[in-house]
């Protein structure tokens, strides 16, 4: 628990200039999940819709079949996604681009619910730099995201990252709050120790291939992965029963999040 400790004070630190979030953690047990994205990479994009559960049951959500899923933007783009299983619905021909706005309607179980999420701009993820730390005799090590800051106040970035083969992801969040127009300086804390109860926690070793996507997110996605980590008490991902504030109206839990997505990995020396 002492890496995770200290990835979220380091986290509230460097985004100590954003306002506190009120989370509302109400049962939302059987509420509509909506997860969406759409990057400037090549499409397919998917929307994933499946049902809420209770703190108290297994994270296995009920998938939302026979949706009417929308996906539209300001130039006039627009398509209708087709179900694949599993709560996915998939683009075919839709395409992402920088500077847009995004709008997703959705139509299920009598319901309609619409979210907006605009694109920023590509700022240049130039590669990984390794360090690391001793603490009480245990190594852990960082990597530091290389890439500058525009000039222009108000970049949110999300990072997420996944230790080998490994199937969990782990994310953090940005602002340019306190280093604004400058060369990146701020790390990402690697596990240090294993997680009997869990395999994909694994303890960062030499040899360790780290997988990294950096996005380039809105103030709205911000929010929401913020409060999501408040929520969560550490970087896994996934859709949790509480509600941290979605861009989705109607109730929805959730998000819809267009976003530039560049990635790179290192081996760990």
């Amino acid at each position: 628990m002492k890496n995770i400790i200290f990835i979220i004070l380091t986290l509230f630190v460097f985004s100590s200039c954003e306002k506190e979030i009120d989370l509302d953690l109400d049962d939302k047990s059987g509420n509509i999940v909506i997860e969406g994205n759409v990057t400037n990479q090549p499409g397919p994009y998917f929307v994933r819709i499946t049902k809420s559960v209770a703190f108290t049951q297994n994270n296995q959500y009920p998938a939302v079949t026979g949706a009417q899923v929308v996906l539209s933007d300001n130039t006039g783009q627009t398509e209708t996604l087709q179900y694949v299983g599993d709560g996915k619905y998939k683009t075919t021909n839709f395409t992402g681009v920088t500077g847009r706005t995004y709008t997703l309607k959705i139509q299920a179980e009598g319901k309609q619910y619409t979210a907006q999420s605009s694109m920023p701009e590509v700022v240049n993820f130039d590669g990984l730099t390794q360090d690391s730390f001793t603490f009480g005799g245990e190594t852990t090590y960082t990597l530091l995201p290389v890439f500058t800051d525009p000039i222009a106040l108000g970049n949110r970035y999300l990072f997420n990252f996944t230790v080998n083969n490994m199937t969990k992801k782990t994310f953090e969040v940005f602002s340019d709050n306190v280093n604004n127009g400058l060369v990146n300086q701020r790390p990402l804390l690697l596990p240090n120790e294993d997680d009997d109860k869990d395999p994909t926690d694994h303890k960062v070793v030499p040899g360790d291939t780290i997988f990294v996507e950096m996005q380039s997110i809105d103030h709205n996605i911000f929010t929401y992965y913020s409060a999501l980590l408040q929520i969560s008490g550490d970087g896994g991902a996934g859709v949790t029963p509480s509600n941290p504030p979605s861009n989705i109206d109607n109730g929805a839990l959730g998000y819809f999040s267009a976003h530039t997505s560049q990635k790179k990995s290192i081996v760990i020396q």
